[in-house]
């Protein structure tokens, strides 16, 4: 288990590498619209073609489920959930705010996950019975939740109504007196878990791929989330929010 673990972290070396290809090109990189303020590059759909691939190559019984399409059914029982590129939007303007995610999911659990971030030089794994490692180090148990200082990170896809983002704001600034970061993904929101930037990260409308990469990792962190893999399914729109417990109980109340 821990050489194929090991394997899935080289393949997110190697899309790291591709991903870079682009970003260093960024004045040639073909940009399309998805959606209001959601982007797709040329970049994403190398990244996903190249994970797939690998992949398929080295766990031709596992599934697969990528942003960009790709839908390869398990009869395994695994599914690899890949996001090449989360932060697409950072990525166009230059900013390093973005990584590629690969999570594993089994029997509806997050088993595993590998987040790179190339442009940072950052690779975070962990999962299962495998401790939170950055750059092959071991990370640090998180510091105990101080309510004087908290933060959170905030995750509000485009497709969520200005109202629901504007009011989801309001509660977390008024009614919880929490301090709030917006980094435009929910990979690099997650990291800041990890790293004890903010204490939790709340998500409206969030899709699976953009945070199985980070959630098993954060997991052995003790960081725990109010979503139920075995009702949500990996197609939903997750509304959730993962923290310390402090962050959980305090969220979880509002609307």
């Amino acid at each position: 288990m821990n050489n194929e673990y090991e394997r899935v972290k080289t393949i997110a070396v190697e899309a790291g590498e591709i991903a870079m290809r682009h970003f260093n090109g960024l004045s040639t990189l073909d940009v399309e619209a998805k959606g209001p303020l959601d982007l797709v590059t040329a970049a994403d759909r190398d990244v996903e073609r190249f994970i797939c691939e690998r992949l398929a190559a080295e766990f031709p019984e596992d599934g697969v489920f990528g942003e960009e399409g790709s839908a390869v059914e398990s009869r395994s029982g695994r599914v690899w959930v890949i996001d090449p590129i989360d932060g697409t939007f950072n990525f166009v303007r230059g900013s390093d705010g973005w990584g590629i995610s690969i999570g594993l999911i089994d029997g509806n659990v997050p088993k595993f996950g590998v987040v790179n971030t190339p442009a940072r030089g950052e690779l975070f794994a962990g999962g299962e019975g495998h401790p939170a490692t950055l750059n092959g180090e071991v990370l640090p148990r998180l510091r105990p939740f101080n309510p004087r200082c908290a933060a959170v990170g905030v995750g509000i896809h485009p497709k969520v109504p200005n109202a629901k983002g504007l009011r989801l704001i309001g509660q977390i600034v008024a009614d919880l007196n929490l301090a709030f970061r917006v980094t435009g993904s929910s990979v690099i929101s997650l990291i800041d878990i990890a790293k004890g930037s903010v204490d939790g990260y709340i998500g409206r409308g969030i899709p699976s791929w953009d945070i199985l990469g980070m959630l098993p990792c954060l997991q052995e962190l003790g960081i725990e989330t109010t979503i139920n893999w075995q009702v949500e399914g990996l197609a939903a729109e997750l509304d959730f929010v993962c923290g310390t417990p402090e962050i959980i109980g305090m969220v979880q109340a509002l609307d």
